[in-house]
């Protein structure tokens, strides 16, 4: 089956679920509101700018989770979709991946947002698979750690390229779809390199290359 790839944040959804699960966090007054908003605020800007230590930025976004138990984390999960991220889906995404499930194709998506807050989201899309970063669970409850690469920048080429032995699947024809400079890795690899409402330097990398440039806002 030929693989349409998908980045999340940006791409897919109007904004970025990861920052937005930050806001979500300092609104319902579950973190330090200040410092929590200033790091998530920083963190952001690192991530826009290509300069993100996807190490430092995990343990942050992960340590909110070891202060839950599972079902207060489902509960205020739902609450998130609901509030934050259903207002984020755009019907030309969603026509997208129509477009490509018609034609038989597996739809993978690969973020580098926590498996946490994207895998209710990839469900919610009818993704057939996801990769992501998976946060570590050690009886029942997360413990603020990772398990394995982080699949960010060229990250997400190693986890692919490891998913691709594990199930056979073959990188011929396939597509990528991205906004993100971060993602560039991961864009020279596929056939079909596509640009999402880019950010500045994967616009301008896509124009000089002669990449298709889309748009998926509504």
């Amino acid at each position: 089956m030929t693989l349409a790839i998908f980045d999340l944040d940006g791409t897919l959804l109007s904004g970025d679920s990861d920052y937005t699960w930050g806001q979500f966090l300092v609104e319902k007054g579950l973190v330090d509101v200040q410092a929590y908003k200033e790091a998530n605020d920083r963190f952001f800007v690192q991530y826009q700018s290509g300069t993100l230590d996807i190490h430092e930025y995990l343990a942050f976004s992960l340590a909110p989770l070891t202060r839950f138990t599972s079902e207060e984390l489902a509960e205020l999960h739902q609450t998130f979709m609901t509030e934050k991220i259903q207002p984020m889906m755009q019907q030309k995404a969603h026509a997208l991946l129509k477009h490509h499930k018609d034609q038989g194709h597996f739809l993978l998506m690969i973020t580098a947002t926590n498996q946490f807050v994207t895998g209710p989201i990839a469900e919610a899309l009818g993704m057939d698979h996801i990769i992501a970063p998976i946060p570590e669970v050690i009886d029942g409850a997360y413990t603020g750690k990772i398990v394995g690469v982080p699949s960010f920048q060229d990250g997400k080429v190693t986890r692919l390229n490891d998913w691709l032995a594990q199930t056979g699947h073959s990188m011929e024809g396939s597509y990528f779809y991205s906004d993100s400079r971060n993602d560039l890795p991961l864009l020279e690899l596929v056939e079909h390199p596509i640009a999402v409402d880019a950010d500045e330097t994967l616009s301008r990398i896509a124009n000089d290359r002669g990449w298709q440039h889309i748009s998926l806002r509504d």
